[in-house]
């Protein structure tokens, strides 16, 4: 029994020192982990062009202006939808003005505090222009620096694979060599298979979203769409918080009920198709993490990393339950982490439907 109790005192005290570690390191973690995935995406293309007898520094080069052209469509996507709404600025700041002054009127009525008072309270909380100036300015040069050693990490990792992955092969002893080889072909392909999936699915959630949108009336139809699937990057809060906006939006264009109760009710469907029919098809079984370890990992990586923490929780996760099932002593958690019995009905359903598609 004490050993017991000695050998778990030592896990949990393992296990937060790694969580700590992760923190204190997560300006260095953090670009790292983003040129890594972002690199096993392109990892089949550089192959391929390598294929080729393309020499690997120009696959390489290609892979990364690439990368800055996806980028730049998005932005450019975004953008220009932005533009459209920016249209209905004026609107969107009367209703605001008119529902700050409800409420001071309703502070005003329930708690007895002047709208001068309540002026003053608000003046003395917010901060100086300076602070926010800095703010702002730490911020954007945070991000840029973020940005510049995401493409450096992508850049060499890409270019420098071959010689990381004998790297780990001389970690293993001999005999557990040809497992090391297959942990890391699973992780990396888990990692194509999850953004390659997700792009996918996003890309039919634009279709869908503007469909359902389009047709029960939404105006900006295709820039909620887009936000809703872009959201999706981040399972379960994401999409919840895109229809969040885009009723809340509605609303202020003052929109009647049976328009907010379309919104939720087309959410809910594209939900269902993308749970059912999508996710099984497209993901695939190796991504698959149960909804609750998804939820504690989205937590644990928002407290962590904060959004990037959000964002890359579930490919990290899934890679570590790609290492957990190859290591005897880690299987139990590969286990917990995995999805549970029950969603064998929706995998016999998958299955049923591409065998149907299969024939057709």
């Amino acid at each position: 029994m004490t050993t017991n109790s000695s050998s778990f005192l030592q896990k949990t005290a393992l296990l937060f020192l790694i969580i700590f570690g992760l923190y204190i390191a997560q300006d260095f973690l953090i670009p790292l982990s983003i040129g890594g995935i972002l690199a096993t995406l392109f990892l089949p293309f550089c192959n391929w062009m390598e294929s080729k007898k393309m020499p690997k520094s120009i696959a390489v080069f290609i892979c990364f202006m690439s990368l800055l052209l996806i980028i730049f469509i998005l932005i450019s996507l975004l953008g220009w939808k932005i533009s459209e709404l920016l249209n209905d600025i004026s609107l969107i700041k009367q209703r605001a003005i008119e529902t700050g002054n409800s409420l001071q009127q309703y502070i005003f009525n329930h708690l007895n505090i002047s709208i001068k008072e309540q002026f003053l309270i608000l003046k003395k909380e917010q901060p100086s222009y300076s602070n926010i100036f800095q703010i702002i300015f730490g911020s954007i040069t945070s991000i840029f620096a973020s940005f510049i050693l995401v493409f450096v990490y992508f850049i060499f990792l890409l270019f420098y694979r071959n010689h990381i992955k004998n790297f780990l092969l001389k970690l293993a002893t001999p005999s557990k060599r040809e497992e090391m080889e297959q942990v890391i072909y699973n992780a990396t392909r888990v990692s194509q298979q999850y953004l390659l999936g997700l792009s996918k699915m996003i890309v039919l959630l634009w279709i869908m979203y503007s469909i359902g949108f389009s047709i029960i009336g939404v105006e900006n139809a295709i820039f909620f769409a887009i936000l809703c699937g872009l959201l999706e990057i981040v399972p379960y809060v994401g999409n919840i918080t895109g229809t969040i906006l885009t009723v809340t939006v509605a609303a202020i264009h003052g929109a009647n009920p049976s328009l907010l109760g379309g919104i939720v009710i087309t959410y809910g469907i594209v939900q269902l198709i993308q749970g059912w029919v999508l996710e099984p098809l497209i993901l695939g079984p190796q991504v698959k993490i149960n909804p609750l370890f998804t939820i504690i990992v989205l937590v644990i990586g928002q407290l962590l990393w904060g959004i990037p923490g959000i964002i890359l929780a579930i490919p990290l996760t899934a890679i570590l339950k790609i290492i957990c099932d190859h290591i005897d002593s880690l299987k139990p958690y590969g286990f917990l982490i995995g999805e549970i019995e029950t969603s064998k009905k929706k995998s016999v359903f998958v299955e049923k439907l591409k065998t149907k598609l299969k024939i057709k």
